[in-house]
């Protein structure tokens, strides 16, 4: 494939290429020669058919059964899918998805759920967002609520709107001004800074507090490290039920194994964490995965985040023959949505 990927190719297969991509996706009907040449390519029949024999060759196209059509291989779409992120301007501005967070806040779970219902309903593809992980975003408040003489809840929120909690139980009843004092003791040395395991060390174990102190901040820590343990990102998923219409009855077996890949969040994770360190749109097709069962499938995505930090990812997941263009367009507005919406989160 090294090889062919490579190759250069003249404006005339290049043309023909990319009008089988776009036809076949259209119809997904093998394209012929008679087509292209109906469709607006000016050669005659003879040298398209010629030129579709090339692209065949260098492995671009593939000739299914005895049908005089051409279907584009994984190559084919992957240089289709590149020349289309090539001509995209990244001072552009995004069209085609218009998301409303003016409700919001400063909510961004609520956001994430928002962009995949969207996504989902426009392009009736898989749409998948992953969230900013914890260790990218400051604590904004830390609650430390009594329930119980011998049951405290500790709340931690962030700054991009996540909560965690976790109730804590003690051998014998907790002093009530205790547990006050940790909580105005714990917004005074973590509010608006990033959650580490050293801060957490050195507020936590700070040779000034009494030994009162220290021993009741022991007993809740754990609500905090297990904040830092479970930094793996959180993964909004939307349009599950509405996939299965845009496979054909021989992908079937790939949508199985998309489904299953769904139930392993960390593995559709590690399908997008790739993009993270990039500011463009990416496409991923069919054999380009790790797992050889998904090779009917493909996944268009953009990064969305900070000026100077991409945070998560906007991704679509859908059969090969999916509508390119208008899957990256969708996930560049929702990307760029989100975007604005997150730096307005964290200025805050």
């Amino acid at each position: 494939m090294s090889d062919a990927i490579g190759r250069e190719l003249t404006p005339r297969q290049e043309a023909i290429l990319v009008r089988v991509v776009e036809k076949y996706v259209e119809t997904g009907a093998p394209v012929g020669s008679k087509t292209l040449v109906s469709h607006g390519l000016k050669a005659s029949s003879s040298t398209v058919r010629n030129e579709l024999s090339q692209l065949e060759e260098f492995g671009f196209l593939s000739h299914p059964h005895t049908s005089a059509g051409r279907v584009p291989t994984d190559l084919g779409y992957r240089f289709f899918v590149d020349r289309l992120i090539e001509s995209i301007d990244p001072r552009g501005g995004e069209a085609g998805l218009a998301l409303d967070f003016s409700q919001l806040r400063s909510e961004v779970d609520a956001a994430l759920q928002v962009t995949t219902e969207a996504l989902a309903e426009m392009t009736h593809l898989l749409a998948l967002v992953s969230a900013p992980p914890l260790e990218t975003t400051a604590l904004r408040r830390v609650e430390v609520i009594l329930l119980q003489p011998q049951l405290v809840l500790v709340v931690v929120i962030t700054a991009a709107g996540g909560v965690m909690k976790q109730l804590i139980s003690f051998g014998e009843p907790v002093d009530p001004g205790v547990a006050e004092w940790a909580g105005e003791y714990l917004n005074e040395q973590l509010a608006g800074q990033q959650l580490t395991a050293r801060l957490l060390r050195s507020r936590f174990e700070d040779p000034e507090l009494s030994q009162r102190e220290r021993a009741f901040l022991t007993e809740v820590r754990p609500a905090f490290t297990g904040v830092l343990e479970a930094g793996e990102q959180a993964l909004f998923v939307g349009g599950t039920a509405g996939l299965l219409d845009e496979f054909r009855a021989e992908d079937l077996d790939g949508y199985r194994r998309l489904l299953e890949v769904l139930e392993q969040r960390a593995a559709l994770l590690g399908l997008m964490r790739a993009s993270l360190g990039s500011k463009r749109p990416f496409v991923r097709v069919g054999s380009e995965f790790d797992d050889p069962e998904l090779a009917r499938v493909s996944l268009v995505g953009a990064p969305y985040g900070l000026q100077h930090r991409n945070l998560g990812t906007v991704s679509l997941l859908g059969p090969r023959r999916m509508d390119y263009v208008k899957a990256l367009d969708a996930v560049r507005a929702a990307a760029g949505e989100l975007s604005r919406f997150v730096e307005k989160v964290y200025e805050d």
